[in-house]
């Protein structure tokens, strides 16, 4: 997490490390952190199981950054809610003081949600293309965004929002106005890209004035297309590192892609018995140049995969190793993806 400076299990009890760990949760407490996103950040700095739960506000929540524990170090907050940490073996020094700030921490946080506007609606006004600009500005400012500030929205699917919020800190914000999460930050660190959380697929919307969301949101999503396209493309991409491959993602429809020859070819050799196999092998092709690093990545022989190459030729109707061949064949793979990963 952005602003962790702490690794609890090689800190002392001195009076320094606890005004160091008051000092991480008050910054969570300034920054109107989620209930989900203290309990993550809970997790993170204590290394082990953190939860959090009030009967009363119907919430149970519980984040997990290594295995399961078996002893509970609970503490109460308020007359229904409490608060604790797991951990396997014997506590660890600072346990105490992580324990009684992350009580303080959720009774303050749960106090403001009470009080304050649902978050995710107001996102979702942010990045609504129908919203007035009024509208809009006077959201941004109640989710502690400038309307004239640098703003990056994020468009993540495959993954739970909050180990994203994780990396990004307690400003951020988010909602999920479909079956794609929309995260609203200042700033989109490359720790994104260097570890991204497990499953995710990022795409990441240029920095552009908060009053222009819905241009960034629109972007970001563009962005979220080029991702799992199998080895070819990272987890994380950012839409103003695409280049050309923008212009290509927004230009062309469905349609478009449909009276593509070497798209319907690869359609109907994805139908033949093993054509996933062979789908994948190509993707790996693509992704080596070479049939025997392609070999390697797919766990294959090499002679399998030049059989695989070699039934793909014929039925799309060209080397793969003529001049041009390879990027016809990457261009292929990348418009049936596109086609199939819609924004």
């Amino acid at each position: 997490m952005k602003g962790l400076l702490l690794r609890l299990s090689g800190l002392d009890a001195d009076a320094e490390n606890a005004v160091r760990v008051i000092g991480f949760f008050d910054r969570l407490i300034a920054g109107r952190a989620s209930p989900r996103a203290l309990v993550h950040a809970t997790a993170t700095l204590a290394e082990c199981p953190a939860g959090l739960a009030d009967p009363a506000r119907g919430m149970s929540l519980r984040s997990e950054p290594g295995a399961g524990a078996q002893k509970r170090a609970v503490r109460e907050f308020s007359a229904t809610g409490r608060v604790w940490l797991e951990r396997a073996g014997a506590p660890l020094p600072l346990d105490d003081i992580v324990l009684e700030r992350f009580a303080i921490a959720a009774a303050v946080l749960l106090e403001h949600a009470r009080d304050e506007p649902d978050d995710a609606a107001l996102v979702e006004l942010v990045l609504s293309a129908d919203a007035a600009e009024v509208d809009r500005s006077r959201a941004l400012r109640t989710l502690r965004f400038e309307p004239a500030a640098p703003l990056h929205v994020l468009a993540i699917a495959g993954t739970d929002v909050p180990a994203v919020l994780a990396v990004l800190g307690p400003d951020a914000r988010a909602a999920s106005p479909g079956r794609v999460h929309a995260v609203l930050t200042r700033e989109a660190p490359d720790e994104l890209e260097r570890r991204p959380p497990h499953g995710a697929r990022i795409g990441v919307g240029p920095a552009l004035p908060g009053i222009e969301a819905p241009e960034a949101w629109r972007r970001a999503r563009a962005a979220l297309r080029f991702t799992a396209l199998g080895d070819g493309l990272p987890a994380v991409v950012r839409h103003d590192r695409l280049g050309g491959l923008a212009a290509v993602a927004a230009r062309l429809r469905p349609a478009d892609i449909a009276e593509v020859a070497d798209v319907t070819a690869l359609d109907r050799l994805a139908a033949e018995p093993h054509g996933d196999d062979v789908l994948e092998v190509l993707g790996a092709f693509c992704a080596t140049g070479s049939t025997r690093k392609a070999a390697a990545r797919v766990h294959r022989h090499h002679s399998t995969i030049a059989a695989r190459l070699a039934q793909a030729e014929r039925r799309l109707g060209f080397s793969f190793q003529a001049p041009g061949g390879r990027l016809r064949l990457e261009l292929a793979l990348l418009l049936r993806h596109l086609r199939d990963e819609p924004a």
